[in-house]
């Protein structure tokens, strides 16, 4: 049983657009009226502000669609140092990512907002220790799910991988969305057309690539622009 509404986002891969959709889910939802608040389980790669303060770029984002202060909430249990896979970023570390922490953690957010929009770590299968990966976290929190499809070459198979490895744990799936990483996507509306008939799910919208202006630089959150920008070509799926 899920411990508030919200979604659980997941990709078809690592740097397909997640945290952009997540920010863009939480602004509509906060435009909706409810009090919408990012979380992610885990994050991998940190860097400095002017303050001197340790910071996720995918985390800080969420911060900011949140409407949240830094240091107001905590919306990340695990900010690892290294870009790498989780579990093996704190391996380097020596430290061991536990669920039953991250679902503590998650359960703080969740008594704070109207709805939640976790955000995973690269894709579905993401193992946190040797034992358990983000699709435990998924069925631990039983909220429905939605994929981010980067749309790229290799997009369908990764797709239906992703879409299969969800259905074969029976989880809900909220529907996907396709983000376009370049403009040189060869056939892209005939990719979202074969998607849309393998995968039976609420297809929720496709951004567009992102406007110079808005891509957002190295070390540093999506600005609410880029996240109102995403947010005017989705469409929400009912809570």
């Amino acid at each position: 049983m899920s411990l508030a509404k919200g979604y659980f986002v997941t990709g078809t891969d690592t740097e397909v657009g997640k945290t952009l959709v997540s920010g863009a889910l939480i602004l509509k939802l906060r435009a909706e009226g409810m009090n919408a608040l990012g979380f992610k389980p885990v994050a991998a790669g940190c860097y400095q502000d002017a303050q001197g303060r340790r910071l996720n770029e995918d985390v800080e984002t969420l911060r900011l669609a949140s409407n949240l202060e830094v240091g107001k909430l905590e919306l990340c249990p695990y900010l690892l140092d290294m870009a790498a896979a989780p579990h093996l970023a704190a391996e380097k570390i020596h430290q061991r990512l536990d669920l039953d922490t991250i679902i503590e953690a998650y359960g703080r957010v969740s008594s704070h907002g109207d709805a939640v929009i976790v955000e995973g770590a690269g894709g579905f299968l993401i193992p946190l220790n040797a034992q358990e990966g983000l699709d435990d976290l998924a069925q631990s929190l039983d909220l429905p799910i939605i994929i981010v499809v980067g749309m790229r070459l290799g997009c369908i198979n990764h797709a239906l991988l992703t879409y299969e490895a969800i259905q074969s744990r029976h989880l809900k799936i909220a529907g996907w969305i396709a983000n376009t990483l370049s403009t040189e996507m060869p056939l892209l509306q005939e990719n979202i057309q074969t998607l849309s008939s393998k995968m039976l799910i609420p297809f929720l919208g496709c951004i567009p690539c992102l406007p110079e202006s808005l891509k957002k630089p190295d070390n540093a959150p999506y600005s609410i622009e880029a996240l109102s920008f995403a947010a005017e070509h989705l469409r929400l799926p009912a809570l």
